[in-house]
């Protein structure tokens, strides 16, 4: 039986947890292997400690926690890393508000988290404000908004969203082409993703985000010599087979 209360509410049932039991929980998931890596690559750029556990992992726990803002917010303020990831995947869209959303984006340290934080399905790409940010951060001068605000971009790609019509996608396609290759690694990776989203969302806008990928040719990407991540190929992404068939109807 688990050591964890359930209580019920008008969704059916949902755990009541304190930050100290979510820790206990980490704690029983660590990963060696991922803490060794951490320590290795992360923790003098961070500050932070970390349990190792892998973003999938992080996923499964978040989603037995549920939504909680409040615990989110205590969760942010631990010098562990998994906390902090759980503590971005268990708040609430509808709760986010933008002096939280800019207080965050300052602490994240070295850009550890802006994946998490604003791209991966995150809860922020599905707040209210999600664009008026992106709009911001894509134009901020801080190099983590930049990504940031990009990774915004490419979560808004997959939605219907009023402002981002036609003309819109266009003008972002045309300005990642041009600026792409003067930006940090992190914001270029970033700039990629977004165009690829764009590149999906209709005819008009593949074709645009073909032309673009074809101008700007490889985007080189340095996951380290022990990470198997490669750089985004968003040509064979925006010319696949799915992707054609999906606007030939």
């Amino acid at each position: 039986m688990s050591r964890f209360s359930f209580a019920p509410t008008s969704a059916g049932y949902a755990m009541s947890w304190s930050k100290s039991q979510v820790i206990s929980l980490l704690r029983e998931n660590q990963d060696e292997r991922g803490v060794t890596h951490w320590q290795k690559r992360a923790k003098q750029a961070t500050g932070l400690s970390s349990f190792g556990i892998g973003l999938t992992k992080l996923r499964k726990l978040a989603k037995q926690i549920g939504r909680e803002p409040k615990l989110a917010a205590q969760l942010w303020k631990s010098d562990i890393y998994d906390a902090k990831v759980i503590a971005i995947l268990i708040d609430d869209p509808k709760a986010i508000s933008k002096e939280q959303a800019e207080r965050q984006v300052e602490q994240i340290n070295a850009g550890m988290l802006s994946h998490v934080f604003a791209s991966c399905d995150a809860p922020l790409a599905k707040s209210p404000i999600a664009f008026e940010l992106a709009e911001e951060w894509m134009n901020s001068q801080d190099e983590v908004r930049r990504r940031c605000g990009y990774s915004l971009l490419y979560e808004l790609s997959k939605r219907k969203v009023k402002a981002m019509d036609d003309d819109y996608c266009l003008q972002r396609i045309a300005d990642i082409r041009e600026h792409i290759h003067d930006e940090p690694m992190w914001v270029r990776e970033a700039m990629n993703t977004a165009l690829m989203g764009l590149g999906k969302r209709n005819k008009t806008l593949n074709q645009a985000a073909i032309k673009a990928a074809k101008a700007i040719g490889p985007v080189q990407i340095d996951y380290g010599d022990d990470n198997q991540c490669q750089p985004l190929d968003v040509l064979k992404h925006l010319t696949s087979d799915y992707v054609k068939n999906k606007f030939a109807k």
